[in-house]
């Protein structure tokens, strides 16, 4: 008996001093991060500013790797196969781990076993915005107006399935109004469109839509959180606006393939936190509204999960389908 105990704790001693091994040496060679969007868009800028400042805790490049398609899902699949050593991450979005595998008939990995949680390093709540000509100048009178005339008002959003579209989805369901929604192929193009007043409004994250604000071509209502924005002080939050049943935001976070060495994602986690509070990460609050912030592993897969049970339960309602 004795001698199988030894036997035991050798092996347990061994696994621990390979685990600490495993942690000095990570990582070995350059990481691959997957930017599952285009080039030029938000994600893509996250993740370089992203990637720049990480490479300099972890020691190694940090390459960005462009995988756009299917709404995120052909990036994401390169990252749900790769080895589960580090090496390869996926800067990712609700599209990706809470909504598409409600949109998709079939889906190329299982959103919730193919990734390991790593953090969340931005947050941007939606805004719901008017053409002037629509006369509301609160998120009371709007909704007034749609329930006094259902289906008539326009709401145009990036794409069926994307977080615009989402985002009205969950106000209309909340606020109990019906608006007509108007699908284009990008966020740019509902703006324009907007701001031409061929459409009433968008519901869309704050980079799409501050300049026009600020311009005063486009009226701000509210924002879908519970502080308001720092750089749209004057802007009511959903619940200051008489809707606290509206929350909704675009955020970013990083993930590696399912099966990652727990010490591994422990210490990306870690220097995301580092990265993050970085003064030349700070710009993207100032310019685009984004609120920079790290999480733990557990509280970011928490995160997850929670906005896994609201969208799914929007797109069974509202009968949402990207196919």
């Amino acid at each position: 008996m004795r001698s199988l105990l030894r036997v035991v704790v050798a092996l347990m001693l061994a696994a621990g001093f390979a685990s600490a091994a495993a942690a000095q040496t990570y990582p070995t060679r350059p990481v691959r991060m997957i930017a599952p969007f285009p080039a030029g868009g938000l994600v893509d800028v996250l993740a370089r500013a992203v990637g720049e400042e990480l490479a300099k805790t972890l020691g190694q490049p940090v390459i960005i790797e462009n995988r756009p398609g299917a709404g995120g899902n052909i990036g994401a699949d390169v990252v749900a196969k790769a080895d589960p050593d580090g090496h390869t991450l996926l800067m990712t979005s609700p599209g990706i781990q809470s909504i598409n595998q409600f949109l998709y008939r079939s889906m190329p990995f299982d959103a919730e076993q193919a990734f390991a949680p790593v953090s969340l390093v931005a947050d941007m709540p939606m805004l719901v915005v008017v053409h002037p000509k629509v006369g509301a100048k609160t998120l009371a009178e709007l909704i007034a107006m749609a329930r006094a005339k259902p289906g008539k008002l326009t709401f145009g959003s990036a794409g069926v399935g994307t977080t615009g579209h989402l985002g009205l989805a969950l106000l209309m369901h909340a606020a109990q109004i019906d608006v007509t929604h108007v699908p284009y192929r990008g966020a740019a193009p509902s703006v324009t469109d907007l701001i031409a007043g061929q459409i009433d409004g968008v519901v869309d994250n704050p980079p799409t839509v501050m300049p026009h604000i600020r311009a005063g071509t486009i009226v701000p209502l509210a924002v879908a959180a519970t502080e308001r924005l720092a750089v749209l002080p004057d802007v009511p939050t959903s619940a200051e606006a008489g809707l606290s049943a509206w929350e909704a935001s675009s955020w970013f976070g990083v993930v590696a393939p399912a099966g990652t060495p727990r010490d591994i994602v422990q210490r990306l986690s870690d220097e995301l936190a580092k990265a993050v509070r970085q003064p030349s990460m700070q710009r993207f609050t100032t310019q685009s509204g984004a609120r920079m912030l790290a999480t733990s592993p557990e509280d970011f897969d928490r995160l997850i999960r929670a906005e896994r049970d609201k969208w799914g339960a929007i797109v069974k309602a509202a009968k949402i389908s990207a196919e």
